[in-house]
């Protein structure tokens, strides 16, 4: 027997609540004893900017033009894939109480941390849009395809959160596991150096990795004012579409399971 439509949208209308009220919490746990708040989210990116700029901006300005606007734009993609899959890992644990009260769909938790990070990130857009004011660089009809290339990129980070979650509950080494994970990852992703300046087998490892095919897409589309090609398109939606319905296949299939060993 179908579901009634009054009926599922009701029900949608309260994930979404939720949604917003964990996001909400979420924001204010993050930021309840930083002095400055929010605004850390504007200044964090800057600083993780001048840093690496004052470090290679010597190093790389022959082959990078415009490098604080190249660094930055690869570091909030970065920042936007590592933020939102870390704070996914713990996210069963730690609202185990709400778990067993709340009847609503177990992941709209992990929903809440991922928005987290994707409002973290549209602060951090604000540095970003006044450094390509500074550098001059226009806004193109090609930087719309800017919102796709966050949902896909989303959605990947929600699939990898998926399998974090669950994995977390059955093996809480996870965690340390993938925080060295991540370090290699950022190394493989080119966030501060050209790709054609490594090796060719490096370059393989480098092209094949789906948070750097998010990061080069933001580059056209943003730094160089161009549609990406048809080829990255098709891996950062495949990436996107494939991880997430992985990700969300696999929570199903255990999270009944993850729920006993809470």
């Amino acid at each position: 027997m179908k579901q009634p439509v009054t009926d599922r949208k009701a029900e949608w209308i309260q994930v979404a609540f939720v949604v917003f009220e964990l996001t909400k919490r979420e924001l204010k746990r993050k930021y309840v004893r930083s002095s400055l708040g929010m605004l850390w989210s504007v200044l964090h990116p800057l600083l993780y900017m001048l840093v690496m700029t004052l470090i290679f901006s010597s190093m790389f300005r022959r082959s990078i033009e415009n490098y604080p606007v190249y660094y930055l734009t690869g570091y909030l993609v970065w920042a936007l894939f590592s933020q939102s899959t870390t704070q996914m890992i713990t996210v069963l644990t730690d609202n185990r109480d709400l778990l067993m009260t709340v009847r609503v769909p177990r992941h709209v938790f992990l929903l809440s941390r991922c928005f987290t990070a994707l409002i973290n990130f549209l602060l951090s857009l604000i540095p970003y849009v006044l450094l390509l004011m500074l550098y001059r660089i226009p806004f193109s009809p090609a930087a719309a395809a800017m919102l796709p290339g966050i949902l896909f990129c989303l959605l990947f980070s929600l699939g990898i959160g998926y399998l974090l979650a669950i994995l977390y509950v059955f093996f809480a080494d996870i965690q340390y596991l993938y925080s060295v994970i991540l370090t290699l990852w950022m190394y493989l992703s080119a966030i501060f150096y050209p790709i054609d300046g490594v090796p060719a087998g490096v370059q393989i490892l480098i092209r094949n990795n789906p948070v750097y095919n998010y990061i080069a897409f933001f580059r056209e589309v943003l730094l160089y004012g161009q549609i990406p090609e048809i080829d990255l398109w098709i891996r950062a939606i495949g990436w996107g579409i494939g991880m997430f319905f992985v990700g969300f296949y696999l929570f199903h299939r255990k999270e009944n399971d993850a729920m006993l060993l809470l």
